[in-house]
């Protein structure tokens, strides 16, 4: 590993303690390094206060060493007025040597003109370094911004015989049968919590009445989306408690309320494209599928999702449900864990 590499891991895991809190921002951490050692550092905590640049530059105790200094980004400074001035311009403005970058921001205010900027000002500059790693750091932004629709996670647990319920003859009531201990839902309610929407089917909400909020652990209650188009959700079901923000897709016109938005989707054949452009215009980079394996299933067949966390547990059902065919195959990245009753895998498209 170089040292423009390991000074560049640590923009990285310092841009992830923000993780969840920066949204529509990127995570961003920024070191600056002079005669080989760490002078100042900092990352962007949340949107609207200042970028990592602004604060690894204010850590600095000696702004003299900043002429005879590298900044290393892992993500393209800024060179657009937004919330706060342009990063670059502080960049230039230091008189920081060097600059080494993790990878280009696609985002078009910026898209090059940071770089642009900088090296019009004589500063040397190194771009992507560690650039693949930079970009998963960010891969709801890029994704966002790139494909024009949200980061898709799909999310589900089965048995080790590829089951996700029992059939509903074996069971006495019609909610799903819990399959994973309360180890792996208090990480499902923290997954929650770093995304920005939530959605399930129609059979999900009626025969699970989930409430799909983030109440295990601290953290902010994501979009609750819910297929609907046949209005078979009754109106004490916890998804329309008005308790936080909610939108429900269906066929028919409906008055929408506080904290209850209803969405006429006119053509069931383009129900998911229909709500990935809504999560699109609201400005939503990511939502977790929670739904049982038609909604999960019509995600994976229609090629749209980035993301899969599947648990495994021990348990075999024999018969029953079973749970979305997902080839795993041709997939970038897969990581596997043990949590809890199960075993985790998440998979990258």
């Amino acid at each position: 590993m170089t040292d423009d590499e390991k000074y560049m891991q640590r923009c990285i895991a310092l841009a992830q303690q923000a993780f969840g809190n920066t949204y529509p921002n990127p995570m961003v951490g920024c070191v600056i390094v002079h005669d080989g050692q760490i002078i100042g550092e900092g990352f962007h905590h949340r949107a609207g206060e200042p970028h990592a640049e602004v604060n690894a530059i204010r850590s600095v105790a000696d702004e003299s060493l900043l002429p005879e200094s590298t900044l290393y980004v892992c993500l393209e400074p800024c060179a657009h007025f937004g919330k706060t001035p342009p990063c670059a311009d502080l960049i230039v403005s230091k008189h920081i040597k060097r600059v080494v970058v993790g990878c280009v921001d696609s985002f078009s205010k910026v898209s090059g003109k940071g770089i642009e900027k900088i090296r019009n000002a004589g500063i040397d500059v190194t771009i992507n370094v560690l650039e693949k790693e930079s970009r998963f750091l960010n891969r709801r932004f890029f994704t966002y911004h790139e494909k024009k629709r949200p980061y898709i996670i799909l999310k589900w647990a089965q048995t080790a015989d590829g089951f996700i319920d029992k059939l509903p003859t074996e069971k006495t009531s019609t909610k799903g049968v819990r399959i994973t201990d309360e180890v792996c839902l208090k990480l499902v309610h923290q997954w929650r919590a770093e995304e920005q929407a939530i959605l399930v089917g129609t059979t999900t909400a009626v025969n699970d009445n989930p409430s799909l909020t983030t109440r295990l652990v601290a953290g902010k209650n994501p979009l609750r989306i819910a297929w609907d188009l046949h209005n078979k959700i009754s109106e004490d079901n916890n998804l329309k408690d008005k308790s936080t923000p909610t939108v429900i897709f269906t066929s028919d016109l409906r008055q929408s309320s506080e904290n209850l938005e209803y969405k006429t989707v006119t053509d069931s054949s383009r129900l998911v494209s229909e709500t990935l452009d809504y999560l699109y215009e609201k400005g939503i980079q990511s939502v977790i599928i929670e739904g049982g394996t038609k909604t999960i299933q019509t995600f994976l067949d229609a090629e749209m999702w980035d993301e899969a966390r599947i648990f495994t547990t021990k348990e075999c059902f024999g018969k029953g449900v079973s749970a979305p065919k997902i080839s795993l195959e041709n997939t970038s990245k897969k990581e596997i864990s043990t949590v809890g009753n199960s075993m985790l895998q998440i998979v990258y498209k």
